[in-house]
């Protein structure tokens, strides 16, 4: 049985842990290497890392503190954020990331995935999607530039094209539960399932143990990501892991 995945964010702005509500109101939670150090001992399964700085203002990539958090790390490490090209990539990769995810470029240029699977390997590129709800369209569609900008793509279609394109996972964000803490978004994870053949990474809304242990049941997305209720201690992985497995879901023992 193929062990669930547990996935602590750290969304990074200008070299600190940040933090909103719908991507918005953002707060300071702390260092990212330190907090790096945390999660590594505290029974992550991976650890993903956006820098949302890079993707706003176009800041240099910040490899120094990519080798600094890879270097305190025994878990995969996933960068993400204002990655523009190959060279980027392989900068990342050289630097400590076992993976990157990939969003605006990919949106804006989606023959950066066929390149980039092509070199590095489908495992190493993960298709970020932040995906909000248009009840005018009755459908889903994808934001760029860290959710601060729409485009005409509906997601399922995304969802399509980039896996043919050889995306290796996908890290489905749901703006409209992102920061609310009353569950992940379980209808759009399902869609997206139902016509996608590559692991899935949950995100946006969680807010209690309970909330995991549904989405692993009623979606069988391959991980569960969140930010908030891990920072501020809400929530302790460990604690996570031992409801999880008394609620028959298969995760990895710490």
């Amino acid at each position: 049985m193929i062990k669930k995945r547990i996935i602590p964010c750290l969304d990074v702005k200008d070299g600190m842990v940040v933090k909103g509500v719908q991507f918005q109101n953002l707060r300071d939670i702390g260092d990212p290497v330190e907090l790096a150090k945390y999660y590594n001992a505290s029974g992550a399964d991976e650890l993903v890392f956006l820098d949302i700085s890079k993707t706003e203002k176009g800041h240099d990539l910040m490899l120094e503190v990519i080798k600094r958090t890879s270097e305190t790390l025994f878990i995969p490490l996933t960068i993400g954020g204002g990655i523009q090209n190959l060279e980027d990539i392989t900068a990342l990769l050289m630097s400590g990331a076992d993976k990157v995810s990939l969003n605006s470029t990919a949106l804006r240029s989606p023959d950066i995935i066929n390149a980039a699977s092509q070199k590095f390997g489908s495992q190493c590129i993960c298709i970020a999607i932040d995906a909000k709800w248009h009840p005018k369209e009755n459908d889903w569609f994808c934001y760029s530039h860290g959710g601060k900008q729409p485009t005409s793509i509906p997601v399922l279609d995304w969802v399509i094209e980039v896996e043919k394109r050889g995306a290796g996972e996908l890290l489905v964000t749901s703006m409209d539960y992102d920061g609310m803490k009353q569950g992940f978004d379980h209808q759009l994870l399902s869609k997206i399932q139902s016509i996608s053949n590559i692991p899935i990474i949950a995100s946006g809304g969680a807010g209690h143990q309970v909330h995991f242990a549904e989405c692993f049941k009623e979606t069988d997305v391959s991980a569960c990501l969140a930010a908030s209720i891990f920072h501020d201690q809400e929530l302790l992985i460990h604690d996570l892991k031992t409801y999880l497995t008394k609620e028959g879901v298969a995760v990895r023992c710490i």
